[in-house]
């Protein structure tokens, strides 16, 4: 088992990950805004990793000691950021659907998630440089 190799850090990593592709699909968006008939994109990650973790909670934990054996009780996998586009809507008369305004508060959203999930980073790896350490 490996220090980084913990749930916690592949969370995080898939946070990251995931905030970064939004960046740049956000960026996209921005770009295309007088492109006509150019439909906006958006990333979704945070609610695929909450349902995860809610569907998969479970009550009692078991621990496995050979590959063969079930797996309850732990989360397995990392659910990957998915870019969705927005077909149904328009805003303006030439088919496009970003609204400036949309797009720089989601812009700034997503910079505060990125750099949580950059502070929630930095510290554990401050915990385990700690623990390592011996205090």
């Amino acid at each position: 088992m490996g220090l980084l190799n913990s749930v916690s850090f592949q969370r995080l990593q898939g946070g990251l990950d995931a905030a970064t592709k939004r960046q740049s699909v956000l960026a996209n968006n921005v770009a295309n805004n007088d492109t006509p008939n150019f439909k906006r994109s958006d990333v979704s990650f945070e609610s695929f990793l909450r349902d995860q973790e809610s569907g998969l909670k479970a009550t009692l934990g078991a621990k496995v000691s050979d590959s063969r054996h079930f797996r309850f009780g732990t989360v397995t996998g990392m659910p990957a950021a998915v870019v969705s586009t927005d077909e149904t809507t328009s805003m303006n008369n030439n088919g496009n659907n970003v609204d400036m305004d949309r797009e720089q508060a989601l812009s700034a959203e997503n910079q505060l998630r990125y750099n949580s999930y950059v502070e929630q980073l930095n510290s554990q790896i401050t915990m385990m440089r700690t623990v390592v350490q011996g205090g």
